[in-house]
């Protein structure tokens, strides 16, 4: 952009626009990331914008992400569905409120397990990022290792097929952000992991906390 020139003449005032008025000055977007900040461990926020009652107000943990697509879990969807009536003998490591979590509308019949380990990962686990791991749940819960922070069992995922999510990025329907292993534990869900996710942002990011996490819901 090439810059305004200085008036010669110091009384001279702003030119106002057709109604009289000075020009608005236009705020600058929120940055809310690029596909090239999506990458195993960060998340997937739904911004206001993304209406589509499937993902509306998710949080969404990327678990891969390469030139053949992305995939990851919806956090803040909690199910009526107890972990101890389908795998018993996971229950006791499931975090609160020890129910499925929705994870995303693909292969729904198939369960997905998260874990935040701490100490040396069993033959069980396999590394996401950091201290988050993929749990192989055909394997005995002792295989884990020490250190288990908690688990969460999540039925289905998301995927995008490649450029699907770039698209959809663009558009301004996802926040790509930092995630944490807290937040695949977390004890909070729906519009209330949402927020916080948000809330801990910097800047003009952490503004958009404060509106509805799926307006539809208004």
């Amino acid at each position: 952009m090439n810059p305004v020139p200085a008036s010669s003449d110091p009384e001279r005032r702003p030119a106002a626009s057709a109604a009289g008025r000075p020009s608005p000055v236009v705020a600058p977007a929120v940055s809310i990331g690029t596909l090239g900040d999506v990458r195993p461990g960060s998340l997937l926020v739904a911004m206001p914008l993304l209406t589509d009652p499937t993902f509306a107000g998710t949080v969404v943990y990327v678990l891969d992400h390469s030139a053949s697509g992305t995939v990851g879990v919806v956090l803040n969807r909690p199910s009526e569905v107890a972990i101890h009536d389908v795998l018993p003998g996971w229950a006791d490591l499931a975090v609160d409120p020890g129910v499925f979590h929705v994870g995303g509308p693909c292969e729904s019949e198939t369960a997905l397990c998260l874990a935040v380990a701490t100490g040396r990962p069993g033959a069980a686990l396999q590394v996401v990022d950091g201290d988050v791991h993929l749990v192989d749940l055909d394997s005995d819960p002792d295989d884990l290792g020490p250190g288990i922070a908690g688990l969460r069992v999540f039925a289905g995922y998301a995927g995008w097929s490649p450029g699907q999510l770039g698209g959809e990025i663009a558009e301004g329907a996802w926040a790509c952000l930092a995630g944490e292993p807290e937040d695949v534990v977390s004890t909070v869900g729906g519009a209330a992991l949402w927020r916080s996710v948000l809330g801990r942002q910097t800047g003009r990011r952490a503004v958009l906390s404060t509106a509805p996490a799926d307006p539809s819901q208004n």
